[in-house]
């Protein structure tokens, strides 16, 4: 006795358009001093040219809610923390060595 074997084909079913992932994140500060000031606006730029759209950036000053930095465990300023996505990342400093925070911040590889 023969069986057929029927082949059946898989169709390919649209993709929902998935929504673009959004970054979150934080900058601890400690006052209006030169160098948060240089790392907000190094912030604003990167983010601008490689996120555009894509992001929200929350701005924590420790001289005015210093309890904060405990959950972060910030112990130096400025520090960026990126929140989403996942894993946490935090990169101290002014943020002016554009190609140290992409590498850091998971936007491009080290090479």
């Amino acid at each position: 006795m023969q069986t057929s074997k029927t082949k059946t084909r898989a169709r390919r079913r649209p993709q929902p358009r998935r929504k673009p992932e959004v970054w979150k994140l934080r900058l601890y500060v400690a006052g209006q001093t030169p160098r948060s000031i240089r790392a907000l606006a190094n912030l604003k730029a990167l983010c601008e040219e490689h996120l555009k759209g894509r992001y929200r950036v929350e701005v924590i000053d420790l001289l005015k809610h210093p309890q904060l930095a405990r959950g972060d465990q910030i112990v130096a300023i400025p520090t960026l923390v990126r929140r989403l996505p996942p894993p946490v990342r935090k990169i101290i400093g002014d943020l002016s060595n554009t190609a140290g925070v992409l590498v850091g911040l998971d936007l491009r590889h080290k090479g």
